[in-house]
């Protein structure tokens, strides 16, 4: 039965921390690499650190071999869709918004949760996740929510939309196996599984921009550490704290967690400035606790069909 611990918060919260990170070092590097090839670098370069541990589960009697299309859904939801859709999102969107749309997870994790997993919300994990959702409101707007009526809509807000779905749908899917034995693996062959297959969809959509001639890197020790801490961090470090905290908590639950990424990046970024914390992101900081309490007080989801 999920149940939120201290050990699975802790799990969560290192990875939001992390994608904080990533989400500075995303922007920083805008102009000096393409979107997806940074992604294709990113794991790239993960991979090769995680095969010494993790490259067994490519021998021709490895389990992954019999759950072939699960892991190619693993691979394109988890690592090979949302990583370049994110990166092209900060190409035309603003940090407000992408980071907003981003913190509608909880809801499509419900929704997901419903309409193809059978497990219907309760009362207290919608409002759970309205609550949460204020807290996000708040430290993008800087405590001043009419910031988001002057909010417009660009074809970022539409990429980082649909990375959101997807990653529900990856989270989701970590939590149902089904036949696979997954949970058995060592965690680095099972981590491996889905970033060599999600590099492979990466390199699939780079092809498509290097012919377009939008590819371009800008090699330098600037650019290179911001690419090796998205290679460990966010990238080896974070996916492993997700995924212990999606099984330990349920998918919806840790989706409220998500909502930390925005307040993170927030102070992340005041503290790059010399700037230090605001009343607001305290006030940020509670409602988006209050929402998981809130969601997480009433059990796990009840089935459609019970």
């Amino acid at each position: 039965m999920p149940k939120l611990t201290f050990a699975t918060a802790t799990y969560l919260l290192i990875a939001t921390a992390l994608w904080a990170g990533n989400a500075i070092a995303g922007r920083l590097l805008v102009g000096s690499i393409s979107p997806i090839t940074l992604s294709a670098a990113r794991w790239g370069l993960a991979g090769l650190l995680l095969l010494p541990l993790g490259w067994r589960v490519f021998k021709p009697q490895s389990a992954l071999w019999q759950n072939k299309k699960r892991f190619l859904l693993l691979g394109l939801f988890g690592v090979g869709s949302y990583n370049v859709l994110l990166y092209l999102a900060l190409q035309t969107s603003t940090a407000i918004n992408v980071t907003l749309i981003g913190a509608s997870m909880p809801i499509w994790m419900l929704f997901i949760g419903a309409v193809f997993y059978q497990t219907k919300p309760n009362l207290l994990q919608l409002i759970g996740a309205l609550v949460s959702l204020l807290g996000v409101a708040i430290v993008l707007t800087r405590g001043e929510l009419a910031t988001l009526l002057s909010m417009q809509m660009v074809i970022g807000d539409l990429l980082i939309m649909l990375a959101t779905i997807l990653w529900a749908f990856y989270s989701w899917m970590l939590s149902r196996p089904g036949s696979s034995t997954e949970r058995q693996w060592p965690w680095a062959e099972f981590l491996m599984a889905q970033v060599l297959i999600g590099l492979l969809w990466t390199g699939f959509f780079d092809l498509f921009e290097i012919a377009s001639g939008h590819a371009h890197l800008e090699l330098n020790w600037w650019t290179g550490s911001l690419i090796v801490f998205v290679a460990i961090g966010p990238s080896l470090i974070a996916y492993r704290c997700w995924g212990l905290g999606v099984n330990g908590a349920g998918p919806t639950v840790a989706a409220f967690f998500a909502n930390f990424i925005p307040l993170f990046t927030a102070i992340l970024s005041a503290a790059m400035l010399g700037e230090p914390p605001r009343l607001f992101h305290g006030l940020a900081f509670a409602l988006i606790v209050i929402g998981i309490w809130v969601s997480s007080k009433q059990g796990p989801t009840q089935s459609a069909s019970s």
